[in-house]
């Protein structure tokens, strides 16, 4: 058996916060119409489906799950330019968003910063250095 992942679930705190911020790294969500205080989802580029669950709502359909005390994901957002992502990372904590880590050069020849959602999930932004 191989089973295909497709689909990404996040617990989140706030969903409307979480919503506002993937939205500024040009992700669309769109409420469930049955849960819109509860579920959202998003179908990415790729087919995947990325989806965001807040706590009530987790609690609720998996038993003995209570949320984390920090996040425990890390999505990653690829840039084009090393400098859209200094642009990014300053943007997002001139705006308040918690920076975890500045953008530096990483030896795996990516430029790599790391801030948090809402909810204290991980939000890496990258791209690759230039060919020296």
């Amino acid at each position: 058996m191989k089973p295909t992942v497709n689909i990404l679930d996040i617990a989140v705190s706030d969903l409307g916060a979480a919503i506002e911020f993937y939205k500024r790294l040009g992700l669309d969500f769109v409420r469930d119409q049955y849960m819109p205080d509860d579920h959202a989802g998003c179908d990415l580029p790729n087919g995947v489906h990325l989806m965001l669950d807040t706590d009530e709502l987790r609690a609720k359909t998996t038993a003995r799950w209570t949320p984390p005390s920090q996040g425990r994901t890390f999505l990653a957002f690829g840039f084009e330019t090393v400098a859209e992502v200094d642009a990014a990372y300053a943007e997002l904590t001139a705006d308040g968003v918690t920076g975890l880590q500045e953008p530096y050069d990483a030896p795996w020849g990516m430029r790599y910063a790391t801030v948090t959602d809402p909810s204290g999930n991980g939000i890496d932004l990258y791209a690759n250095l230039p060919a020296s």
